[in-house]
């Protein structure tokens, strides 16, 4: 059959730019689109920062010019009203092409109060040529902190070396897993370093600063710290020979073997054991401490009048808004179709998205706070099983745009910071025929595992007979996943003397 030419016509969906940002911005966290905001800033010229300080200095007529600008105030979008028209449809957004994004307060969004930004007259007074690095506090490693505690003994080269190869060698744990003989091998040195000097290197090492770094296994790493004790601490002895040779013992809680191995009593027994689990297994990761990560709640869940309600963070809402100055000189100079023109039609929509972002939000924090209210009455026990199709049918949303308005967001109520996702547990079968959330059910273990007999502790199978009671169908395998998630050891690692 020859070619031919056939024109045909069809319907597809695209996205539009404008939607494309919209879908981005919703499923970013609260840092993600605070560094989305900042790389705006920095990169497009009609886009500011709002400074309200500046703001309240504006003379009265200045202020009624800028009165085509409007401002979204920290509890506007909580206040605004809800229509039936679906969040995830962009083509109906109107608004003033100056719009802002200003919460009042002091929020985190703020980006460092000593930034100033494009067009601000505001000044600190530093220099031009200080750089703010020298001022950034930096944490010694492990290794660079030995080295200078090495500095302040007075040594000969050859022990210096030998302990400086062996503070090298040591792991993140504070371990020296390697032998003295690897070490020796792989140093050169004029004449070579002998095991002995390596020996010593190393026993320097150990009383450089905290008893336990420079240990070769668990239990000399536990000895070293129990040998710093006072000689008159409770129970001194025995955890040391626990320590040394009773180790696999004390994990499989053989008190009674153990009584036997030491012949000492039961009560001196239990302080040395006692004594032991005080230990830090891990010395070298006290040097590891990282900066704390802060979690910044997207919502705040506050009871109102009697019923709880879901309002954005002030914290998080941005400082943002349409440069007017350069708006103004630019629509006088008619570039429409210019890179400058896009550029401006590019923030107009970061704006108008973001509004959209924090919106969406709200509507889905509210919808979750209003099904699962008994939780914030009564605790994790009280939550309902729910999904996210059930989420987006009441609130006229695509399951989509729920998963991602839900995605990474956090939210504070009076029982805590809990993720969005906290609030989707999944439903289980009860004996009645009823259902139950899986987050109740672990609650449920949780509170049995507290009040049990600590001498005789419950097994899985006992926690889903007594589940069983309960009228929750749970298998004995679900009942360790959950108590594994809840981070509790088994029944004969929680039993005690």
């Amino acid at each position: 059959m020859p070619p031919i030419l056939e024109l045909r016509s069809k319907q597809h969906v695209a996205l539009t730019p404008r939607l494309q940002q919209s879908v981005r911005l919703l499923q970013l966290s609260s840092l993600e689109f605070q560094h989305e905001l900042r790389q705006a800033l920095d990169n497009n010229p009609f886009l500011e920062y709002d400074d309200p300080v500046a703001e309240e200095a504006e003379s009265p007529a200045n202020a009624a010019h800028d009165g085509d600008a409007t401002t979204l105030q920290p509890n506007a979008v909580a206040d605004a009203p809800q229509t039936s028209e679906p969040v995830d449809s962009y083509d109906n957004i109107s608004g003033p092409d100056t719009a802002s994004i200003a919460p009042a307060d002091d929020p985190i969004g703020d980006f460092g109060g000593d930034w100033t930004a494009r067009g601000a007259s505001r000044n600190n007074g530093d220099s031009d040529d200080v750089d703010p690095g020298a001022w950034a506090h930096a944490h010694l490693t492990m290794h660079e902190h030995l080295h200078n505690l090495l500095h302040l003994y007075p040594l000969n080269e050859r022990d210096r070396a030998a302990a400086q190869i062996v503070i090298e060698a040591l792991d993140d744990d504070g371990y020296l897993r390697e032998s003295l003989d690897e070490l020796a091998s792989a140093f050169e040195a004029d004449p070579p370093l002998g095991e002995e000097e390596l020996r010593v290197g190393l026993r320097l090492v150990q009383t450089l600063d905290r008893p336990g770094v420079g240990a070769r296994s668990l239990s000399e790493c536990l000895c070293l710290q129990l040998e710093a004790m006072p000689d008159d601490t409770p129970g001194r002895a025995a955890a040391h020979a626990v320590a040394e040779h009773h180790l696999e013992r004390l994990a499989r809680r053989e008190h009674a073997e153990l009584q036997k191995q030491l012949g000492c009593s039961a009560e001196e027994l239990r302080t040395a054991c006692a004594l032991v689990r005080r230990l830090d297994p891990k010395p070298g990761q006290f040097y590891a401490r990282a900066d704390d990560n802060y979690v910044i709640p997207d919502v705040i869940v506050r009871r109102v009048k009697g019923r709880w309600a879901a309002s954005i963070n002030p914290a998080v809402l941005p400082r943002a808004r349409i440069h007017r100055v350069y708006a103004e000189l630019f629509a006088q100079s008619g570039g429409a179709g210019s890179p400058l023109g896009q550029q401006l039609q590019e923030a107009r929509w970061l704006l108008r998205n973001a509004e959209q972002r924090f919106t969406t939000i709200q509507r889905v924090a509210q919808c979750i706070v209003s099904y699962q209210k008994a939780f914030f009455d009564y605790g994790e026990i009280a939550l309902k099983p729910l999904v996210l199709s059930k989420l987006a049918e009441e609130l006229g949303l695509h399951e989509s745009t729920v998963s991602r308005a839900s995605s990474n967001k956090y939210m504070a109520t009076p029982r805590g910071i809990f993720e969005f996702r906290h609030f989707f547990p999944r439903e289980l079968a009860t004996e009645t025929g009823g259902r139950c959330s899986a987050a109740a059910v672990r609650a449920l273990i949780k509170e049995m595992i507290e009040q049990e007999d600590v001498r005789n502790p419950l097994s899985d199978v006992a926690l889903a007979k007594m589940l069983a009671q309960e009228g929750m169908l749970v298998a004995r395998r679900t009942v360790a996943k959950y108590r594994n998630l809840l981070k509790v050891p088994p029944a004969q690692l929680r039993r005690q003397a």
